[in-house]
């Protein structure tokens, strides 16, 4: 089919490996423009932006589509239909309407749970035992669009959110190619979202990444798991160098009992609320991931620590 594709971080690139894989003609990839990143703020292109660029699509990366001159180019590529995945712009209804078979979505939960922008990291926060990605057609809502096709897939209890992220960008492509093929032959069914058990997944805010070691651990333990690797839980503590602030990537909940924060041994067992969590994978700022053994021999964390 004759498509636009929009979309921004690597789930999205993902899916426009299907779709350049399975021969539909590309006539624009819109995603978000270059952001500044890194200590020199210098300007990052999207993984969308640069896996595009490498094959010879033509990439459009306006910072609006409310324009009026954008809404007249958005038309005039005459496109079948747009496919949409974790693009970060809202779509005016004339950009909705302007291919002949409207915009696709692929969409990381099972709707009408987890709407909004971060759907992977609140499912796992929330301890869902289970989420999915859902082609839907695109509506003047957020993601309140009648649903196509659907793929489920479990959410073991240590999943983190990296790896959730992948397993379902793994999932989300052949799912859309499948929309694609069922579109171009007239047999593609939607089905209206129920209200029923709708929820919102906000997008995550870092100061949500502070550990608050007075809850208990399986919360706790969630929280950590659906920011890893990224923006990623932490905690702050004095280690003999002066305050320091820690990532914590992965954990294990475990039994233990003791002031909320304090360790309860060498070897990263923390107290919490209720319970207590294991650290198994920390990093240090401007250092990598590492194994919490590593970390404990050059930065000591002895029993009767207080973390904050």
């Amino acid at each position: 089919m004759r498509l636009i594709f929009m979309g921004t971080p690597d789930f999205a690139t993902a899916l426009l490996k299907e779709i350049v894989a399975r021969g539909h003609e590309v006539v624009a990839v819109y995603t978000q423009p270059p952001r500044p990143a890194g200590r020199g703020l210098s300007e990052k292109k999207s993984s969308v932006h640069l896996y595009a660029e490498r094959l010879g699509l033509p990439v459009r990366a306006p910072k609006t589509l409310r324009d009026a001159q954008e809404q007249q180019a958005f038309a005039e590529l005459n496109a079948d239909v747009a496919v949409v995945a974790a693009y970060g712009l809202l779509l005016p209804q004339s950009i909705l309407d302007a291919p002949k078979y409207g915009c696709l979505n692929l969409h990381g939960s099972l709707l009408p749970r987890w709407r909004g922008a971060a759907p992977i990291q609140r499912a796992i926060m929330a301890g869902d035992s289970e989420t999915g990605v859902m082609v839907m057609k695109m509506d003047a809502g957020l993601d309140t669009g009648p649903v196509a096709l659907t793929a489920r897939t479990p959410i073991p209890p240590d999943m983190t959110a990296g790896e959730l992220h992948d397993s379902m960008a793994a999932q989300g492509g052949p799912l859309m190619a499948q929309a694609l093929d069922l579109l171009a032959r007239d047999e593609l069914v939607f089905t209206p979202q129920s209200d029923a058990g709708a929820c919102y997944a906000q997008k995550i805010d870092k100061a949500e990444g502070h550990i608050d070691w007075r809850g208990p651990a399986i919360g706790l333990h969630n929280q950590i798991r659906g920011l890893s690797p990224f923006p990623g839980a932490f905690f702050e503590a004095d280690l003999g160098r002066g305050v320091e602030r820690v990532k914590v990537l992965r954990t294990r909940v475990e039994d233990g009992d003791g002031a909320p924060g304090v360790a309860l041994d060498a070897a990263g067992l923390i107290a919490c609320g209720a319970g207590a969590l294991r650290l198994l994978r920390v990093q240090r700022a401007g250092k990598g991931e590492m194994a919490f053994e590593e970390f404990a021999r050059g930065r000591p964390l002895t029993r009767g620590a207080t973390l904050a």
